[in-house]
């Protein structure tokens, strides 16, 4: 038999997924996804049975081949006095994706908006995520969320995006219970995004959106214009408000000092007043139109006392945009995709800022009172993001 076929050298190049000999019972095993395992394979009679020794190359102790090769010699020790080594040690719990999945979603029974929400949820990790499933949560590796969501990355954006939220929601899962060490692959920042294809522009239902990407040039060109339009795609894009919002505003909405826009409730789709934490720069709007303004709306059309158009609003974007098709509501889109794939902003904090219910009657009132710093923040990074302050 020959032993100590593998080398460092090209244990670095195995990428075909395969089990390998080293000889003697060791070997490595090489998944799909690009995760490594050593393994010791032996016999009892006709019994065949199966050691695991540890991640090549991976993982908070990685084991060598050199590791390999003193694991694989005391295994083989033991044998040779008749011991069996699977039977010494009380074989740990291999907890699986699919384990940590339904934990997860009995956890959160009790938590859905509605029923809608549960099925969608659970309708994404059941079918979406499927690959994973078999794999133990503690050697999923980025390939292997890589491989599960690129079928759906181009063909369904926001279905594949949803997805990936979800997975990162079940391996934190599993982290936060001690069944996985390494960091988390299915993490969009400095991951993911590294390695799925760039999409030229999402949407959300017929509203085409803008790449978040190309907000920063759209709104230095939108600053190149002095009319009231721009201003109002301008003040519209930093706030993430609807564009019927925003033609209806008036200066008595502005509280300059708390620096807040307060828009009525009747004027929301909700119903609810929602709070709108203002950056500098959107401040800056609301003086610079105070000093031109001929009546109480902050954004004054060419008819007196009537608001700008959208027309006129839509025209400033499609002049300011590097993409024709954008639209004014799919702005809200551009900001959702922003805060979700850049930041590390609570997803409720960003649903909060386009005034999306988040819970029940209860959550929302007490989210009411005590998010409005967060969203602060949100909004300033947004700012810095517009401004191509930041990456």
């Amino acid at each position: 038999m020959v032993w100590r076929k593998l080398a460092d050298s090209n244990l670095r190049k195995l990428d075909k997924p395969g089990v390998y000999s080293d000889g003697g019972g060791l070997y490595l095993r090489v998944r799909s996804g690009g995760s490594r395992q050593w393994i010791f394979i032996y016999r009892r009679g006709a019994i065949r049975r199966e050691i695991g020794l540890g991640g090549y190359g991976q993982g908070t102790a990685p084991v060598s081949l050199k590791l390999a090769r003193e694991k694989a010699d005391a295994i083989r020790d033991k044998l040779a006095r008749g011991l069996d080594p699977s039977a010494e040690t009380k074989k740990p719990r291999v907890v699986t994706f699919k384990n940590c999945m339904d934990e997860l979603l009995a956890s959160k029974k009790g938590e859905w908006k509605n029923d809608k929400h549960r099925q969608q949820y659970e309708m994404t990790l059941r079918e979406y995520a499927k690959p994973l499933h078999d794999l133990p949560v503690a050697e999923i590796a980025l390939g292997d969320v890589k491989a599960c969501l690129l079928p759906h990355w181009e063909r369904a954006p926001e279905t594949a995006s949803r997805t990936r939220q979800r997975i990162e929601a079940v391996i934190d899962y599993g982290i936060a219970h001690g069944w996985r060490r390494d960091a988390n692959p299915a993490r969009w920042k400095g991951l993911l995004d590294k390695v799925l294809p760039k999409r030229r522009k999402l949407t959300r239902g017929h509203h085409a959106a803008l790449a978040h990407a190309q907000v920063p040039s759209m709104m230095a060109a939108l600053r190149q214009s002095s009319g009231v339009a721009a201003r109002a795609v301008e003040f519209l894009t930093l706030t993430a408000a609807r564009s019927g919002e925003v033609r209806g505003a008036t200066f008595d909405e502005i509280d300059t000092e708390a620096k807040v826009w307060k828009v009525p409730a009747e004027r929301m789709k909700a119903g609810r007043e929602h709070v709108v934490p203002l950056c500098d720069r959107a401040l800056q709007i609301v003086e610079a139109m105070r000093q031109r303004a001929v009546d109480g709306y902050l954004f004054p059309g060419g008819v007196e006392r009537r608001p700008i158009s959208e027309t006129a609003m839509t025209k400033a974007l499609r002049l300011a945009s590097p993409d024709e098709a954008a639209t004014l509501h799919g702005m809200r889109s551009t900001f959702r995709d922003w805060a979700g794939d850049e930041t590390e902003h609570e997803r409720e904090i960003a649903e909060m800022a386009l005034a999306h219910a988040v819970g029940d009657e209860v959550e929302l009132a007490y989210r009411r009172g005590t998010a409005l710093e967060k969203r602060r923040r949100l909004m300033e990074d947004w700012s810095a993001f517009c401004d191509g302050r930041a990456a």
